[in-house]
């Protein structure tokens, strides 16, 4: 696990200050090269291969091949050994050589062999060419700016911002786009004129010229033959116990997140049996028992007699925030981001490596959204004068509860979400921005910067979807649009903050397309969610763990804002120059009041909008 970072020219100062940016993601080694043509750095975890022939930037026999890669690739041992009878000369042991001599085998469509999580630069000589490359699902970031005839790249956007030609400018629309859904969506950032390369696509340049090129999405047909609910249960397991077992491979000390939920308790089932000697397992605890799941991932950890460790958050300082949001170079308002964050500096106290469970709740259908959808296809076949007019004024009429989930606030929720366009389908209860709220949050002038359409992105994912059930259409929407910009940025951020690398080994590709195969109702029967997975793990898990449902791990973050963080909150928002240019502070204020009397639970919008003032503090002031 590293950092990359490069453009094109010659220029060693301003690869090295890049590179310095980004020193966090590999305190172990850090490396350049420059040539006329491109310049090129990278920093270095040591995971596989810790000798000093795993240094990057790492070069093919004759040189014309340089590379610059971060992530693992889990079959690079099987590459390796077809590589070697083709001819091909190692000096490391490690995956990173595997890639270069795999492109010269094969070329850019070399990237098709590859099963694991990647982002990397090739800078091939021969063609003076590169080639920025993103992994099928999005575990690891890539970021670009391509202008003027010039191609900059990083995993991070402050390394981005060295290059002082870049100017560093809001771009409106993502602001709209991340106060609804909480994270912008690729392929914007923040900042105007840097992108990210999309999940499962590569970027070429030549003679001036960059060209985006998706080379993988998530097909629900056409991979597996139709099979019984049994023969899926089975084939399940299999794939799964392989995933884990390959995700195991390192030279350096692993051990897993345990939340107590379903998906990370299940890979603790799988490394168990691999691994027989300690165990070691991190999880995170809240006095509020709403918020917290330790008690279930004390259940998990006796019953695999892991090595246990509980990290208690009592309460959230203002220092952790920021230090959360400068990691993350843009606003993203994941609520159990600073609770990650801190979790992965107490793991690496012990680890380098850590399993965890991100991506189950996306490919079994897990999220309590899922099962808004499909109950609100009996909601709304009911009159307009009983939804909105009897049902929707009462429960508007409720007040908010402190605690995270219970029948009132799931019934706001539910009433909130079935409000918004039906094309956003069951993002509507992932999306936060109510759009009675756009009119008076904005100033006028900035609404015109912007396109007010929130579920305009959504839809062009949508069309690009090859099922026909509404589940797992649902589903795709989650594994190409939600995930990889909000839950993996999180992860890959939080973690890499820490010089810790996160494995995610329910997003092993081959399991991933594996799940797609599988009808919807198997993964959402009635409002039971993640169905065939449950049914594949009964029997490895105590049945009070399969059975439970999500629960998450989030901050209790709208009781804090009505209680120490308030007037941390207050100081932020009024104080902030980029929320006085763009939104108007008497709306605010007002939001801020119906939150804190318990009128309306406002924590997203009012997080979100902390998020901003810190971010633009961050990195434009």
């Amino acid at each position: 696990m590293c950092g990359i970072c490069g453009f094109t020219g010659n220029d060693p100062e301003l690869i090295r200050r890049m590179n310095q940016q980004i020193t966090h993601r590999g305190p172990d080694q850090d490396g350049i090269f420059c040539c006329p043509d491109v310049s090129l750095g990278h920093r270095r975890l040591s995971i596989i291969d810790l000798s000093e022939q795993g240094r990057q930037p790492m070069f093919n026999e004759d040189r014309s091949i340089c590379l610059v890669f971060n992530g693992e690739i889990y079959n690079f041992q099987e590459l390796r050994d077809d590589l070697i009878q083709k001819g091909h000369t190692f000096v490391s042991r490690s995956d990173s050589e595997v890639i270069i001599h795999a492109y010269e085998t094969w070329g850019i469509d070399a990237i098709h062999r590859l099963r694991g999580m990647f982002a990397f630069a090739i800078y091939d000589a021969n063609t003076r060419s590169i080639f920025l490359v993103r992994d099928r699902i999005g575990i690891k970031p890539l970021y670009y700016c391509a202008q003027n005839g010039r191609l900059v790249f990083a995993s991070e956007i402050k390394a981005i911002l060295e290059d002082a030609g870049i100017p560093r400018q809001l771009n409106p629309q993502a602001l709209f786009d991340y106060l609804g859904f909480e994270f912008t969506p690729a392929p914007d950032t923040m900042f105007a004129d840097i992108h990210k390369i999309p999940a499962g696509h590569y970027l070429t340049w030549k003679d001036g010229n960059a060209q985006l090129i998706s080379w993988w999405d998530l097909k629900f047909t056409g991979i597996y033959p139709p099979m019984t609910f049994a023969d899926a249960v089975e084939k399940e397991r299999e794939l799964l116990d392989f995933a884990v077992k390959s995700h195991l491979i390192s030279d350096v000390p692993l051990g897993v997140f345990l939340s107590g939920g379903l998906d990370s308790s299940a890979i603790v089932a799988m490394m168990r049996r691999h691994i027989t000697g300690p165990l070691k397992t991190f999880t995170i605890g809240y006095r509020d028992k709403t918020f917290s799941e330790m008690d279930y991932a004390k259940i998990v950890a006796d019953y695999f007699q892991t090595e246990h460790q509980v990290l208690m958050l009592d309460n959230l300082k203002p220092g952790y925030v920021e230090q959360a949001l400068w990691h993350l170079d843009e606003p993203m308002t994941d609520l159990s981001a600073v609770p990650l964050y801190l979790l992965c500096q107490q793991a690496k106290q012990y680890v380098t490596v850590c399993l965890s469970g991100e991506g189950g709740d996306e490919s079994f259908a897990g999220y309590d959204r899922f099962k808004a959808s499909r109950l609100n296809r009996c909601f709304g076949a009911l009159p307009d004068a009983i939804r909105n007019g009897i049902i929707g004024k009462v429960v508007d009429r409720l007040p908010d509860q402190p605690q995270k989930k219970g029948l009132i606030n799931m019934l706001k929720r539910f009433v909130e979400g079935a409000r918004l366009p039906a094309d956003g389908m069951h993002l509507r209860w992932q999306y936060f921005l109510d759009p009675d709220m756009v009119d008076p949050l904005f100033k006028p002038d900035f609404q015109n910067r912007m396109m007010p359409d929130p579920f305009r992105k959504v839809r062009a994912y949508a069309r690009a979807c090859d099922a026909t059930d509404p589940v797992n259409r649902e589903i795709y929407l989650d594994m190409r649009f939600m995930m990889t910009d909000s839950v993996l940025m999180k992860v890959d951020k939080m973690s890499m903050a820490s010089a810790l690398e996160i494995r995610v080994p329910l997003l092993d590709h081959v399991f991933v397309e594996f799940m797609a195969s599988l009808p919807g109702d198997w993964k959402l029967k009635g409002l039971t969610t993640k169905h065939v997975f449950r049914s594949a793990l009964k029997g490895l898990l105590p049945d009070k763990i399969v059975n439970r449902g999500k629960q998450g791990y989030s901050l209790p973050v709208k009781n804090l804002l009505r209680d120490e963080l308030k007037p941390y909150m207050i100081d932020l928002l009024k104080s902030s120059s980029i929320i006085r240019e763009t939104m108007n502070p008497d709306y605010i204020d007002r939001l801020i009041d119906e939150h804190s009397r318990m009128v309306h639970n406002h924590n997203h919008i009012l997080w979100a909008l902390m998020n901003v003032a810190i971010w633009h503090q961050k990195f434009f002031q």
